[in-house]
């Protein structure tokens, strides 16, 4: 489609992705689900342009005005899933955040994943195409980890990471990894990668011949955990966001 041809407004699924409804990945799926009307009217295609949201209802509830970008810093603690329900009832990060967080906080979904044993920085937000810009590897935003590790390894081993590896299969982008400290064979060791691919700091320790027995995320872009306590959660500042959106590549901002 040619930029003349194109429809006038945005996609259907970046307006209700950007009002907090879910992340576009999602909201397609509920278009899928036939969850979407205009009026009366389902929904059939995410490609389905629109200069507002009025008139649009997700499971018979009329869609509200996008709110402004809203972000959160939480200190989450090991033993938490990183979802909105679990099945099995093993506890979430909602429940978590329902004490952490202000009666009248929107709706907020996570920036990427923190699986059950890793605790740290986990950023929540109410605008879901932000979230999505934030996690895309071409963003190429940094996350930074701290790892308690057991075994041996040399800096010069960790340095060979800026290579990239490759482990049964999956390639896995460039990791800046440094030693901090060393007691006997326990040692602390600082990583910042930008792709952030399931599980990736354990397997590529773990490929390295390390036992990793704590792992922290300090930070996320220029967002840190700094001295948050565990468990707690704090709005980052209005002014904080904006200034870290103007760093991002034209066409990210979402």
């Amino acid at each position: 489609m040619s930029q003349e041809e194109r429809p006038e407004g945005d996609r259907i699924a970046k307006l209700l992705a950007r009002a907090g409804v879910a992340s576009r990945r999602e909201v397609e799926r509920m278009i899928e689900d036939r969850r979407v009307k205009i009026g009366d009217e389902v929904v059939k295609t995410p490609a389905t342009f629109l200069t507002s949201l009025k008139g649009v209802s997700v499971d018979g509830k009329p869609v509200g005005k996008p709110e402004r970008t809203r972000l959160f810093a939480f200190h989450k603690p090991t033993g938490l899933l990183t979802a909105e329900r679990d099945f099995s009832g093993r506890p979430t990060i909602y429940t978590a955040l329902r004490n952490a967080l202000p009666k009248d906080t929107p709706r907020l979904m996570p920036v990427g994943r923190l699986d059950m044993n890793t605790e740290g920085l986990l950023l929540l937000t109410n605008d879901g195409e932000f979230k999505r810009t934030m996690e895309l590897p071409s963003s190429e935003i940094p996350r930074t980890y701290r790892a308690r590790t057991f075994g041996d390894v040399t800096q010069e081993q960790l340095e060979s990471l800026m290579d990239g590896v490759e482990i049964e299969g999956m390639r896995y982008s460039p990791i800046d990894a440094n030693l901090e400290r060393r007691t006997g064979r326990n040692q602390w060791i600082e990583l910042s990668l930008t792709e952030g691919k399931n599980r990736e700091v354990r397997r590529v320790l773990e490929y390295l011949g390390l036992e990793v027995s704590r792992l922290i995320r300090i930070a996320y872009g220029p967002f840190g955990l700094a001295d948050l306590p565990r468990g707690a959660a704090v709005e980052i500042r209005k002014e904080d966001i904006e200034r870290f959106r103007s760093t991002l590549k034209p066409g990210q901002r979402s």
